[in-house]
C-alpha cells in the first residue's frame, strides 16, 4: 500500500511540474513571492479577499496583475477544477474558458438580456415587484426574504415559465442549496486541487481526497438544479400547457438534439446568475438610505414631481427621473469577469493561457482619483447640472467586460427601487425603549457580497401609498 501510495504521489507531482514547465520570455506580472509546488496558496485571503488585493496593486503596480493562481486588481487564473470539473459547474458560461462552446451559450444567453428583449420583460418586472410591495405593507421585517422571493420569481418565469409559490418554492430551495456549496467552493484557497489539478484523479478514498466526496455530493446538487425546471418545462410541452418562456421557446427551436443540453445550461446560468446579485444590490439600497435621508429625499421629491400619487412608476420613466438614475448607479457595483484564451502581453508581462480575467471592481470604484471621497453615498456623482454624466459611464461596464445580462438586471433593480421610493420611507428602527438601533454597514465575504442582517423600518409614506400598493393586484388581475 505505501509503494502504491508513493507512486499515486510521484506520479500527480510529475504531471504538475510538467504543466508548470511551460515558459514564455515576457515574465508573469509581479505579485507575493510565490512557493514551490503550491505557489500562492498560503497567500490566498479567505475573506475580504478584494481588499488584499487592491492593497498588492498599490504594493506591486499601479495595474498589478497577478500569475495565474493569484488574484489583484486585474485577476489571471487558471480554471477552477473543484468548481467546474468536479462539482459540474461547467454549465455555466461565466465559470468556463473562452472558446466557441463559451461564444455560443453567451449569444443564446443574451437573446433574452439584449436591451429590446429586456423590454419584453417590463411586465413581468413590474407584476414581481408590485408583489413585493404588497409582502412589505404586511411583513417588512423579512424584506431580505421578499427580494430573495421577487428577484427567484422573475428569473424562474423568464427562464422558465415557473410561477414560485409564495413560500418554500421547491426549485428556490434547490438552487439556493447548490449556490450555497458553490459559494463555499469557490474562495480562492480553499481547495488544494486548485492549486494542483492533478490532485482531481485521486480516488474518493484516498488519504487527504475528501474534497472529492464534497465534490460528489455538491455535483448532486448543481444537476438537480437544472435539470429539475428543465424537465418540467419539458413535461408542461409535451402536455401543451406550457407558458412562453425562453427554454419553451428555445426548445420548439431546435434543430439538432445537441443544441438541448445548451438550451438547458444557459436556463440554469440565468438564476445563478441574477438572484444573489440583484437582491443584494437593492439590500444595499435599503442600508444606504438609512444614513443617506437625503437621498431618499431628494428621489421622493423627484418621483413626486413626475409621476405624481395617482400611479406606481414604470420604466417608461426612467429617462424622466435622472437623480433616481444616478442613486441606483452609487448602489450598483458587483465584479464582471472575462476570459482570455490565448497568450497574451500586457504591460510586457504574459498572461498564460486559459486565464480567466477577474476585475477587482471594488477596487476600481475606491479609486480616489475617479471617485472622490468614493466611500461616502453621493448619487451626485453620476450627475452634470442636473442630467446624466456621460463622461462617467456606467458601473455595469466596469473594466474588462461588460455581463451580457446588465441590462436585465438594471432594469429589474431600477423599478424596484423606484417603486420603494414612492411608496415607503425607509429609516433607522428603534428599540422597545424608543431608541434608535444602529445598523452596522457590515457585509459578508462571499462571491457575492451581502449586508450581515440588519434592522430598519419600511412604512408606507401614506394612507394613499398603501391604497396604490393594495390595488396593483385588481389590476394585473383583470
Amino acid at each position: 500500500m505505501l509503494l502504491y501510495l508513493v507512486c499515486v504521489f510521484t506520479a500527480i507531482l510529475l504531471l504538475y511540474l510538467g504543466h508548470r514547465s511551460r515558459k514564455n520570455l515576457l515574465p508573469l506580472p509581479p505579485g507575493p513571492r510565490r512557493l514551490p509546488l503550491i505557489g500562492h496558496l498560503l497567500a490566498m485571503p479567505s475573506s475580504y479577499e478584494w481588499e488584499t488585493y487592491m492593497t498588492w496593486s498599490q504594493q506591486y503596480s499601479k495595474a498589478s496583475l497577478a500569475r495565474p493562481d493569484l488574484q489583484i486588481n486585474a485577476v489571471t487564473r487558471p480554471p477552477m477544477p473543484m468548481v467546474n470539473e468536479l462539482m459540474g459547474w461547467d454549465f455555466h458560461f461565466g465559470f468556463i474558458k473562452y472558446g466557441e462552446r463559451w461564444r455560443n451559450l453567451r449569444r443564446l444567453f443574451y437573446q433574452t438580456f439584449n436591451p429590446t428583449a429586456v423590454m419584453e420583460q417590463y411586465p413581468k418586472e413590474h407584476a414581481a415587484c408590485h408583489e413585493l410591495l404588497r409582502r412589505l405593507v404586511r411583513d417588512p421585517e423579512n424584506f431580505v426574504h421578499h427580494l430573495r422571493h421577487m428577484t427567484g420569481g422573475v428569473i424562474l418565469w423568464t427562464a422558465y415559465g415557473i410561477v414560485v409559490r409564495p413560500e418554500n418554492d421547491p426549485h428556490v430551495k434547490r438552487a439556493e442549496d447548490a449556490l450555497r456549496a458553490m459559494a463555499h467552493a469557490i474562495i480562492p484557497g480553499r481547495f488544494l486541487v486548485d492549486s494542483i489539478p492533478a490532485l482531481k484523479y485521486l480516488p474518493e478514498w484516498f488519504p487527504g481526497a475528501g474534497f472529492k466526496r464534497l465534490a460528489r455530493e455538491w455535483r448532486e446538487l448543481s444537476e438537480l438544479m437544472i435539470d429539475a425546471p428543465f424537465d418540467e418545462v419539458k413535461r408542461n410541452m409535451a402536455a401543451g400547457t406550457a407558458p412562453i418562456s425562453f427554454t419553451s421557446t428555445q426548445l420548439g427551436n431546435i434543430r439538432h438534439p445537441d443544441e438541448e443540453r445548451a438550451v438547458k445550461e444557459v436556463a440554469g446560468a440565468m438564476y445563478v446568475s441574477g438572484v444573489d446579485t440583484t437582491m443584494s444590490t437593492i439590500s444595499y439600497f435599503v442600508l444606504a438610505m438609512l444614513s443617506n435621508p437625503d437621498a431618499q429625499r431628494k428621489a421622493q421629491e423627484e418621483i413626486d414631481s413626475v409621476v405624481g400619487d395617482g400611479r406606481l412608476p414604470t420604466s417608461a420613466d426612467e429617462a424622466l427621473l435622472p437623480y433616481v438614475s444616478s442613486l441606483v448607479k452609487e448602489v450598483f457595483r458587483w465584479i464582471p469577469s472575462g476570459p482570455v484564451e490565448a497568450e497574451d502581453e500586457y504591460h510586457g508581462y504574459r498572461i498564460p493561457a486559459k486565464s480567466i480575467v477577474m476585475v477587482n471592481v471594488w477596487a476600481i470604484f475606491h479609486d480616489e482619483t475617479t471617485y472622490p471621497d468614493s466611500h461616502s453615498f453621493r448619487p451626485e456623482r453620476w450627475l452634470l447640472d442636473g442630467k446624466p454624466n456621460l463622461a462617467m459611464g456606467s458601473p455595469l461596464d466596469a473594466a474588462f467586460g461588460v455581463c451580457p445580462g446588465k441590462q436585465f438586471a438594471y432594469s429589474l433593480v431600477w423599478i424596484t427601487i423606484a417603486s420603494i421610493l414612492a411608496t415607503f420611507d425607509i429609516t433607522k428602527a428603534v428599540d422597545e425603549n424608543g431608541d434608535i438601533i444602529e445598523p452596522t454597514y457590515e457585509y459578508l465575504s462571499a462571491m457575492v457580497t451581502q449586508p450581515l442582517p440588519f434592522k430598519c423600518s419600511i412604512t408606507p409614506r401614506s394612507a394613499e401609498a398603501e391604497r396604490l400598493i393594495s390595488e396593483t393586484i385588481l389590476v394585473e388581475n383583470a
